[in-house]
């Protein structure tokens, strides 16, 4: 975003006038070309159809860049991170994200820093030439995250950006330094493989004291649902009513898919550990370990649009495809 000194409003950014409010660009050795969506959206109006095309403009520019930029509002930074990660298959180059908090063309924004660090973790390169993190990420003052273990905590902060389950891939100080042991890095002998399926009829449930069994269960009986991220206390616990039990069941038994992702900022989900977690696994819930809301959603639909049966999309589930979750 950049703000209109007339109105005060702030509005999307011409990138045609990039350089001009980041000139610092012109200082890198680099070809550096930009695509502009038209018309620019905000990032609250994210869709997973712009994710696509997200997929469809790295997919066709791949072999002609060594990485990818992606200027991204922060409200749902994370949440396209995370699909990307998913979309992108054997993906063998940077796909860095990165915005601002404060839009660019003001005195103290951050947007400068982020933008110009990202450029360059997006073309580093190893002693041997190969690129130093070809994963899907998030770069946010002065840390280069995971992009699905990313999550936005902070609407106020520079640093609005945590990884809460996986440490960070970089730092940016004086110089840029990398956690090489942490990166993944693809097959070799696979070219990238772009995915545009995805299955958007689901829902996230967080349970609180005094959740209503008539309004779960109109929930769970809704025949467009096929998935459901549950939102539990602690450690993947829930509350021992035998109602929730049984609602759980019939909606297992009707195909739905429903996963168990905790509501705290870290620690994975243990159905195992207490009896209020272990009637979630008897009802048929899949653990999501300690995954992120945001990688949580964007997987199932994934997922989802992948596969018809839903006892392959249990287990997938509970699989790491591009590092988003740890099992225990």
């Amino acid at each position: 975003m950049i703000q209109n000194h007339t109105t005060g409003a702030f509005e999307a950014f011409n990138f045609d006038h990039l350089r001009a409010n980041v000139p610092e660009l012109n200082r890198f050795d680099y070809a550096i070309q930009a695509y502009q969506f038209d018309p620019p959206i905000d990032s609250s109006d994210m869709s997973p159809e712009v994710w696509k095309k997200l997929v469809k403009i790295i997919n066709y520019n791949y072999d002609n860049f060594d990485g990818f930029v992606i200027l991204h509002g922060t409200d749902t930074m994370a949440y396209t991170a995370s699909a990307l990660s998913f979309m992108l298959e054997n993906l063998s180059k940077p796909v860095v994200l990165t915005g601002s908090q404060l839009p660019i063309g003001m005195l103290r924004t951050d947007g400068k820093e982020n933008l110009i660090t990202a450029v360059e973790i997006a073309a580093a390169r190893d002693e041997e030439g190969q690129p130093m993190v070809p994963e899907v990420c998030v770069y946010f003052q002065q840390r280069l995250f995971r992009g699905n273990r990313t999550t936005k905590f902070s609407a106020d902060n520079f640093n609005a950006f945590r990884s809460n389950n996986f440490p960070p891939l970089g730092h940016a100080g004086v110089d840029i330094t990398y956690a090489t042991e942490l990166i993944r890095h693809p097959d070799p002998t696979l070219p990238l493989k772009p995915h545009f399926l995805l299955d958007t009829h689901v829902l996230a449930i967080t349970l609180f004291p005094g959740l209503e069994e008539q309004l779960v269960r109109h929930l769970f009986a809704k025949e467009l649902v096929k998935g459901l991220i549950l939102r539990t206390f602690g450690s993947g616990n829930a509350p021992q009513h035998t109602w929730l039990a049984d609602a759980l069941r019939e909606a297992t038994d009707a195909g739905k898919v429903i996963v168990n992702i905790t509501q705290c900022q870290t620690g994975c989900v243990e159905m195992g550990r207490y009896e209020t977690g272990r009637q979630l696994l008897d009802s048929g819930v899949v653990s999501g370990h300690n995954m992120t809301i945001e990688a949580a959603i964007t997987k199932l639909m994934f997922l989802l649009g992948h596969y018809d049966d839903p006892r392959k999309v249990r287990y997938m589930m509970g699989q790491s495809l591009a590092g988003e979750l740890d099992r225990k």
